[in-house]
């Protein structure tokens, strides 16, 4: 208890839960796209507890992973060679997340552009309304996110009770967003697709990162926030062309 007192009087400390919790937002906004998609993909009645059950689950992971961070950090170091180049299992999980992530934003892509074809739907024809199917990908793409911002959390601070409140934040902030960020992506197709090029781009950047090559994560989500006002900008452009229709058809 003196240490949690001793931590809220230090200003290094808010400083490091303020970048903490920033940065796991950040990070959650991968999360919150893919949950967007998958979750679409299910009966309306079935889509918000889908969200707060999976989204939830995660909560709980996440502070377990935090529990065992002395594990986690060990996570970092090579178990074998390929190559010449040396791959640990946090290698290993980002390489197998970023190749899930491309196969299932490439079905869904294949799927946007051929909706006649329904022989395979983004999580399978049989499991389209399985609540469990897409609680456990949630999830699965969770636990790749996870130890990923854990190993970076253990850099920039040592204290336990910053990270886990960071966890707890950012985690509300994706509880609370993903389901107005689910309906808009619903209502507005072309956001779909730029969503799963999002995912596609985030998945190859796992990858990469996985095989040993840094790619900074500024470059990564600069690219998405530009691309993202850009379909922002075609979007009131069409909306004022509709606008202007509806008006020229109200006059005659």
């Amino acid at each position: 208890m003196d240490g949690i007192l001793a931590l809220m009087q230090s200003p290094e400390a808010w400083v490091a839960l303020v970048t903490l919790i920033v940065m796991e937002v950040v990070l959650g906004i991968d999360n919150l796209i893919f949950i967007s998609i998958l979750t679409n993909k299910l009966p309306e009645q079935h889509r918000v507890p889908a969200r707060r059950i999976g989204i939830g689950l995660a909560l709980v992971m996440r502070l377990a992973l935090l529990g065992t961070i002395a594990w986690i950090v060990k996570l970092t170091t090579p178990v074998f060679e390929l190559f010449g180049q040396g791959f640990s299992w946090k290698d290993v999980i980002l390489i197998a997340g970023g190749l899930f992530l491309v196969w299932k934003a490439t079905k869904e892509i294949h799927h946007s552009v051929d909706p006649a074809d329904h022989g395979e739907d983004f999580i399978g024809t049989a499991a389209v309304a399985s609540f469990t199917a897409a609680i456990g990908q949630i999830l699965l793409l969770d636990l790749v996110f996870s130890v990923d911002s854990i190993i970076t959390a253990v850099g920039m601070t040592p204290h336990l009770p910053i990270m886990v409140a960071a966890v707890v934040v950012a985690v509300t902030v994706m509880l609370v967003a993903a389901t107005p960020l689910a309906n808009f992506i619903e209502k507005n197709p072309t956001i779909v697709m730029l969503a799963l090029a999002f995912l596609l781009m985030i998945g190859m950047t796992l990858i990469a990162e996985g095989m040993g090559f840094h790619v900074p994560k500024g470059y990564v989500y600069a690219a998405m926030a530009f691309s993202a006002l850009v379909e922002a900008l075609n979007m009131l452009a069409r909306n004022a062309r509709r606008k202007k229709k509806a008006d020229a058809q109200t006059l005659h």
